[in-house]
């Protein structure tokens, strides 16, 4: 099966309209033998139900108010300073005069510059809600493509566009379909999300517990380290205490033996 054209007409140009118009008539033309399968959305009700959309578009005008009331407080400026210099435009001197009036201008080309860089085709306006706004239109697209898909449309209109129908069985409102795809799509994302940030934070702990485990076998050798030193401490002052006290005996025995041979020698001095 071929994928199913969506199209939105939401567009003032009568020449898009009529390449539109075009296409179906030669889609139908080539698959004559085929009975086409039409459906439709609508895609302002589609996005009313989107929360992402609502707040992307809250954001969005809190944006253009910014933007509109900084051009119109340089406007205003300009407009003071045309209402001065025409006060005293007799006064003034005609070289001050020409040199006010270039002053002013160029304060009028950069309003200009700062409103084109707005609102321009592409200005901020258009790449801010290219940003906010694209990727929830992207979602909606791959939803009414999913559906179109399962349900074997060849076709898929917006209803909201300049595309009038005429008339359009209730039966094939895809609408509630594409609300629910992302619905579903959007519990999915949470979902995911959620998981990852628990095989994140389990990771976490994980290597938490890991490195506790590690600071307290450490403590652990420490401990032994530390046991073994303070065991081997004990033993060699043990030793040392009883090679001293053998010195002292020994030294006793020695000096007790030079006393006796000092008294014999003295003794048989004493004989003669």
């Amino acid at each position: 099966m071929h994928d199913p054209v969506i199209i939105n007409a939401d567009s003032k140009d009568p020449m898009k309209k009529v390449i539109i118009l075009f296409l179906l008539l030669v889609n139908t033309l080539m698959s004559a033998q085929k009975a086409q399968r039409i459906g439709y959305v609508d895609l302002d009700y589609i996005l009313e139900n989107i929360p992402e959309y609502q707040q992307a578009q809250s954001s969005i005008n809190a944006k253009i108010i910014h933007w509109q009331q900084d051009i119109t407080t340089k406007q205003k400026q300009i407009d003071s300073l045309k209402n001065a210099l025409e006060n005293e435009r007799v006064l003034m001197p005609e070289d001050l005069l020409v040199e006010s009036e270039e002053a002013i201008h160029m304060k009028e080309v950069a309003l200009k510059a700062l409103q084109t860089a707005y609102f321009g085709t592409k200005g901020d306006l258009f790449f801010y809600r290219k940003q906010l706004v694209r990727p929830i239109q992207d979602q909606v697209y791959n939803a009414v493509r999913e559906i179109a898909q399962k349900r074997r449309f060849d076709f898929v209109l917006d209803k909201s566009s300049e595309l009038m129908l005429l008339y359009a069985n209730q039966k094939f409102d895809v609408s509630e379909l594409v609300i629910k795809q992302l619905n579903r799509d959007r519990k999915s994302k949470k979902a995911s999300d959620k998981r990852a940030m628990s095989k994140s934070e389990s990771a976490e702990n994980s290597q938490d517990t890991e490195e506790l485990e590690a600071a307290e076998k450490k403590n652990e050798r420490d401990a032994k380290r530390i046991a073994l030193q303070e065991k081997i401490a004990a033993k060699k002052a043990a030793q040392l205490e009883k090679r001293a006290a053998l010195k002292a005996e020994l030294d006793a025995k020695k000096a007790k033996k030079q006393q006796e041979r000092e008294d014999r020698l003295k003794k048989t001095k004493n004989d003669h």
